[in-house]
């Protein structure tokens, strides 16, 4: 495995960040790049040029065409983030790109409502024989009689695979007045019935439909899933279509269905191998095929271009990618996107109180937030904690493997009690001298204001600001007047500031938000004049 830190991408330079273009994309894409970067170009899919570009790139765009493997993303020193703009990653080594600290960005939605629309198409052409009728037309034969078809109303049309795109084309076929069945063993039942569509079995759906249309992943569980087994099952007027991925029907398998009669017809625009242009399936009457079309519409590929380019101005700019495709945060839900900002914050101040690696962090969410996914609260803390103690930049890709590296365990501890506030961040951590630290945070109000409430096991409350300062110390009274002066005399003024006592210690934590980065002077003297045991400035501009 590649070290990871010597592989995360280089130190930011005062030029702008060169994002490389390595496919053709619609304008709208550059245009939603904006200014912030140097626009590049070349020719992915000619390797020499590819190769040649990406040492300076911390940023490429890419299609299908252009090859981002071990020794691509070797060469891209200071690559940040691979954008597809589409669905599949078959050109991308996303494993490697994830130890290397390379975010991989896709476009998940951009095509399916153009993928659903020519399954459908290809199901109607299919079933009314529309390829062989206008060939045989441009070849100046009036064939009515031979061309008979099949309607679609009334019979029962079986979809494997509801996921999006699987259920617009359930949606959209529900307006033929036909009966929908489907088999995927990751959608529950009542969801389904929601969509009016009936779950039923691989076996049972191959058994009762008139028509089919496959809308699964390419998977190792996937390919060949329907073979000569399954197709023996069918009717014989079956007409089948697959426009998700090649290999997930057995081409050998379906050409023999299909021209001893055994079913009736087939819309095909995936292959088992591609470009494909020889396959003994486009020999048959009772084929129409397209050449991978599913994502080829100017809307399509509109919004794929523009959706990665939005993902590569978060990206680029530390912010968590919602289409990053190997960062552990799953689907977030609104309700936690503002503590993800909150939680990195805390991560950099558990850094700056600890001053050092810890071997351990707990990242404790309590309240009602946990009744959503809040793995990408753990992603947070971890980049804030290594934000402040990592030269290279921290992203949500390679936080994990940092912690990993440098011996840090991490849990993530849920629990929907929260005695005091509605939700509460912690984060515990030991440190190699058995030390412990931990700082815990709270949003509040409508806007939602991010404020610390412990440090250390002192009770405090406030503002979360740029720069703060936290000071530990012998209870005593003027310690307050005497920091006050200090603070005034090196210039610099005090936002907010709370004291809390722990009397049974006799010690008392100082928390406060300041207008100005605190110089290290300053932070001397006042630790002289209090004679504090613990002296953090944090600065989180």
């Amino acid at each position: 495995m590649p070290d990871s830190t010597a592989k995360s991408p280089q130190p930011p330079t005062a030029q702008r960040p060169v994002v490389l273009i390595a496919e053709e994309l619609s304008p709208a894409t550059i245009q939603a790049l904006g200014d912030g970067f140097e626009i590049r170009h070349c020719n992915g899919a000619d390797r020499a040029e590819l190769l040649a570009a990406l040492p300076e790139a911390e940023a490429i765009l890419i299609r299908s065409a252009t090859k981002m493997d071990e020794e691509a993303i070797a060469v891209a020193s200071r690559l940040r983030v691979i954008a597809r703009a589409g669905v599949g990653l078959d050109n991308v080594d996303v494993p490697v790109a994830t130890q290397y600290g390379v975010m991989v960005v896709n476009a998940p939605t951009s095509n399916i409502t153009s993928a659903a629309e020519l399954a459908v198409a290809l199901m109607l052409a299919a079933a009314r024989h529309i390829s062989p009728a206008h060939a045989a037309l441009r070849q100046g034969q009036w064939k009515r009689s031979k061309y008979t078809g099949v309607e679609v109303v009334d019979k029962t049309v079986g979809i494997i695979g509801l996921g999006r795109i699987g259920f617009l084309v359930a949606q959209r076929l529900a307006a033929f007045g036909v009966n929908l069945i489907a088999y995927d063993p990751y959608v529950q039942a009542g969801r389904a019935a929601q969509m009016g569509v009936r779950m039923v079995t691989l076996e049972e759906l191959m058994a009762e439909a008139d028509f089919i249309s496959v809308h699964l992943p390419k998977t190792p569980e996937t390919v060949g899933l329907i073979g000569a087994r399954e197709l023996a099952m069918a009717k014989p007027a079956l007409v089948l279509v697959n426009a998700a991925r090649g290999g997930i029907v057995d081409e050998q398998a379906l050409y023999d269905a299909l021209s001893s009669g055994q079913i009736g017809a087939a819309g095909l625009d995936v292959y088992d191998t591609e470009p494909c242009t020889d396959s003994p399936l486009f020999t048959l009457d009772n084929v129409v095929a397209t050449p991978h079309l599913g994502a080829s519409t100017d809307e399509a590929q509109e919004k794929a271009g523009v959706a990665v380019a939005q993902s590569v101005r978060l990206a680029m700019a530390g912010e968590l990618v919602p289409d990053a495709v190997n960062v552990e945060g799953g689907v977030i839900a609104e309700d936690v996107r503002p503590g993800i900002s909150l939680t990195e914050n805390l991560g950099n101040i558990f850094t700056m109180l600890a001053q050092g690696v810890a071997q351990q962090i707990d990242v404790e969410v309590r309240g009602e937030i946990v009744e959503h996914d809040v793995k990408v609260l753990e992603l947070a803390a971890l980049k804030g904690v290594f934000e402040g103690i990592i030269e290279t930049p921290v992203t949500y890709v390679n936080a994990p493997l940092l912690a990993e590296e440098r011996g840090t365990e991490v849990r993530l501890v849920l629990d929907p009690v929260s005695m005091d506030h509605r939700n509460l961040v912690t984060l515990r951590g030991a440190l190699a001298d058995g030390t412990t630290v931990s700082v815990s945070g709270t949003l509040m109000g409508i806007t939602q204001q991010q404020r610390i409430v412990e440090v250390n096991g002192f009770d405090v409350e406030v503002e979360i600001s740029d720069h703060m300062a936290f000071f530990v110390y012998q209870d005593r009274p003027g310690i307050v007047g005497a920091v006050g002066q200090i603070l005034g005399e090196g210039a610099v003024n005090i936002e907010s500031m709370q004291v809390s006592r722990d009397p049974e210690r006799g010690s008392a934590l100082m928390a406060m938000s300041v207008d100005r980065k605190l110089p290290v002077e300053v932070l001397d003297q006042i630790a002289a004049a209090i004679q504090a045991s613990v002296v953090r400035g944090v600065d989180l501009a």
